[in-house]
């Protein structure tokens, strides 16, 4: 199996994987909520569009047949007032991840857009990064998905990063201007309440909508049909918890999830992170943590801006942004490093301490270049807590779910290995990079596909046995995986 012809297959899977007008019926189609046949699929345009001048636009990319399979209907301008889900209108051309995941995600994009530019298609690149923006303009932020369930939340904020990645080539200062006031309204959206934490300065996730996510309700059945809510109610049923007060997420007596609980599930998706441990069981408990990667992100981000107002030529607005991002590296290193450990790690609100669960995202601090030299150290000198053979463990421990052992993620590897790069372990770094591509070619030439996940520990795409909660499928495609490929195979290239 050569480089070549990896590179070859994600190539045309570019195509496979690519959303438009001429795709719209495709896209409306989702297999994660029940849909009564012979129905139309709904499609929602924002309220600041004219719905007729979208319809004509639609009309000339749709057959007669397409359109009556179809509804185009305003957004309500409250998501309470949604009564049926359907898609959220997007204008341009964008890659989704593949499988049950059938619509544009918020960070899954920025992987995906490393790979488009590696594979130089630049004109799918720009549209990326537009329907980012565009969701901002017309649905308030960046959404999970563009789904009207997800409309109550984000994902990890990777949108900077996205806009500088695609003006590195495109060196477009107008267009680049233009995405200043949504990567404000963006950031923004991070750092005040209820995202922020005022007595520490940093964020947290905290997803807005109330109740189930539908799309778990019908799409996440075990076996036995029964939904990952009614898994988590049997778990706390059957085990001690001491990782939080499980009466603030379960009612024993009438044997009931509570709306804190929704609440914290929600967000848990909001992170990216669906489904692990790390802030407890299910990390339901996570809105009372500042998380290390939402923290070194918005870093990043205040990076970036300080950076693009430097291009700009806006020379105190980027002081001001490079104020912003010194203060959360100092918060960072007072909260979320723990000297004792050598690692970064979440901080508790309420109990003021940091929780001992070691993951992945103790890299990103590498990642984003916010830790010292010495910080840096501490963590290399940490590496085999988290040394795979197919790669890195996403955390130390095996609890059933997908964001924890043994399993490894295309992104997490990514960040990783350039987190390493940043502070100059190069070979460690590399060390990382081959394990993981290794893997990942090997089960390419077995099953002719590259997969969402991996279990790290037996180098296979062969997971669903082993997780317990959530969905269990090892979905097919996959955008994010097929990017870091590209990039690790490129940044290898370099060495």
């Amino acid at each position: 199996m050569t480089k070549n012809t990896v590179r070859t297959y994600i190539k045309q899977t570019w195509k496979t994987l690519t959303r438009s007008h001429q795709h719209l019926l495709e896209s409306a189609q989702d297999t994660k909520l029940e849909h009564q046949p012979n129905t139309p699929w709904i499609i929602y345009i924002s309220p600041q569009e004219d719905c007729n001048t979208v319809k004509s636009v639609l009309e000339r990319s749709l057959s007669t047949k397409e359109m009556q399979q179809i509804e185009i209907r305003t957004l309500p301008s409250e998501v309470e007032a949604i009564q049926e889900h359907g898609l959220l209108y997007l204008p341009g051309p964008y890659v989704v991840p593949g499988g049950r995941f059938n619509e544009m995600y918020g960070w899954d994009s920025y992987f995906i857009l490393l790979g488009l530019l590696q594979d130089e298609e630049w004109e799918l690149a720009q549209s990326q990064v537009d329907q980012l923006l565009y969701q901002v303009q017309h649905y308030g932020t960046i959404l999970n998905a563009n789904r009207t369930y997800m409309l109550t939340r984000s994902q990890p904020p990777v949108l900077s990063m996205m806009v500088l990645a695609l003006f590195q080539h495109t060196q477009d200062q107008a267009w680049l201007k233009s995405t200043l006031p949504l990567l404000e309204q963006f950031y923004y959206y991070w750092v005040v309440p209820p995202h922020l934490n005022s007595a520490t300065g940093l964020s947290r996730y905290y997803a807005l909508g109330e109740g189930a996510a539908p799309e778990v309700l019908f799409s996440e059945l075990d076996e036995a049909g029964r939904s990952h809510y009614e898994r988590v109610k049997e778990y706390y049923k059957t085990f001690e918890i001491d990782d939080y007060d499980v009466s603030l997420f379960y009612d024993s007596e009438k044997d009931e999830l509570t709306d804190l609980f929704y609440k914290g599930d929600r967000s848990m998706r909001e992170s990216g992170f669906d489904i692990t441990n790390r802030f407890g069981p299910f990390s339901v408990d996570i809105v009372h943590y500042a998380p290390v990667c939402l923290n070194s992100l918005l870093y990043q981000m205040e990076q970036d801006l300080t950076q693009i107002h430097k291009i700009l030529d806006n020379p105190e607005l980027a002081e001001q942004w490079s104020d912003r991002a010194n203060i959360r590296r100092e918060r960072i290193n007072q909260y979320l490093w723990d000297e004792e450990k050598g690692i970064y790690l979440d901080y508790h609100f309420y109990s003021g301490k940091r929780r001992h669960y070691e993951f992945a995202t103790t890299f990103y601090p590498l990642w984003t270049g916010l830790s010292s030299p010495e910080q840096a150290q501490r963590i290399v000198e940490n590496l085999s807590l988290f040394t795979a053979p197919g790669g890195i463990f996403t955390s130390t421990r095996v609890t059933g779910n997908q964001w924890d052992a043994p399993f490894g993620w295309a992104p997490l590897t990514l960040i990783a290995v350039q987190g390493l790069y940043r502070y100059g372990y190069r070979k460690e770094g590399d060390d990382i990079a081959h394990k993981f591509l290794t893997m990942a070619i090997q089960e390419f030439t077995k099953y002719g596909f590259f997969v969402e996940k991996y279990d790290v520990e037996r180098c296979s795409a062969q997971v669903s046995d082993e997780i317990c909660f959530g969905y269990s499928s090892n979905e097919i495609g996959f955008g994010w995986t097929n990017g870091v490929i590209l990039e690790l195979l490129a940044n290898l290239d370099d060495s």
